[in-house]
């Protein structure tokens, strides 16, 4: 893009190669782009094109290069000495301390140059930040509010405590308010205050003893003695035969004549049953 064909307002101008011409046409472009107050970014610039060095708004990277070099008729090729002095009076003072003066030949200065001599940096161009100085807020009114009601468990907790002897120290008072609205521009008053009813603490009781254990339990705890005059069965060491019955209305597998463990007294009465 061209310094003479910039692209419509309000988009910054952005040169990335001008070679330079009549200086009449770029003196007036410069003038239109100060009036709009455009921003000119500068990649690589020759001869008139310099001319936007004279823009409140013009930057420049550090890779940029800009060309100066004496202006000279467009017909006999002669230097112009009064062009040539207006473009070097457009520049700012320090790029013409480090030009000295326009030549027929090129002067060539980079972009990290001109940064060094004042010229914006394209690349830290500043920001445009609004800062505001936040209203402080209005402090809402204080109301006077009553305390919330006392815990009803707290006797009882520090009754315990105490019981098991724990030490705790001892807390304030609550009280309680009573508040009276005048009219809603006045706002609460606090009336009257009274301290809040705690609730006594229970007098330490001594546990109760332990139910007494029963008559039968300790009974167990001892060899009971037999209850019968019948006497004890002699201990000896052979083991005892096992005596199988028959329970009524029963009947076995086999016959009872294959059973020789059966008592014949249980045969016999199985005998006159079953008939």
């Amino acid at each position: 893009m061209g310094y003479l064909y910039p692209p419509p307002s309000p988009a910054p101008v952005v040169v990335q190669k001008d070679v330079g011409g009549l200086v009449s046409d770029y003196k007036a472009m410069t003038e239109t782009y100060r009036r709009e107050n455009r921003e000119v970014r500068l990649h690589e610039c020759r001869s008139a094109c310099t001319l936007a060095l004279s823009l409140p708004n013009v930057c420049v990277y550090p890779t940029s290069v800009l060309k100066f070099h004496s202006a000279y008729h467009r017909d006999t090729r002669q230097v112009d000495p009064s062009v040539s002095a207006e473009l070097f009076n457009a520049y700012p003072q320090a790029v013409r301390q480090r030009l000295g003066g326009l030549t027929r030949e090129y002067h060539a200065l980079s972009g990290r140059e001109l940064i060094d001599l004042g010229v914006r940096d394209c690349t830290r161009a500043p920001s445009e930040t609004m800062i505001a100085r936040a209203k402080a807020a209005p402090q809402p009114a204080q109301v006077a509010m009553a305390p919330a009601a006392a815990n009803p468990f707290a006797g009882v907790v520090d009754g315990l405590k105490s019981l098991f002897g724990a030490q705790q120290p001892a807390s304030p008072q609550p009280t309680s308010q009573q508040v009276a609205y005048a009219s809603p521009a006045q706002g609460p008053a606090v009336v009257s205050a009274r301290p809040a009813a705690q609730p006594q603490a229970p007098e330490s009781v001594a546990p109760p003893p332990p139910p007494p254990r029963p008559a039968d339990l300790a009974d167990l705890a001892e060899p009971r003695a037999p209850q019968t005059d019948e006497p004890l069965a002699p201990q000896t060491d052979e083991p005892l035969a096992p005596r199988p019955f028959l329970m009524p209305g029963a009947a076995p597998i086999l016959p009872l004549a294959f059973t020789p463990f059966v008592a014949a007294a249980d045969v016999a009465a199985f005998d006159v049953a079953a008939r």
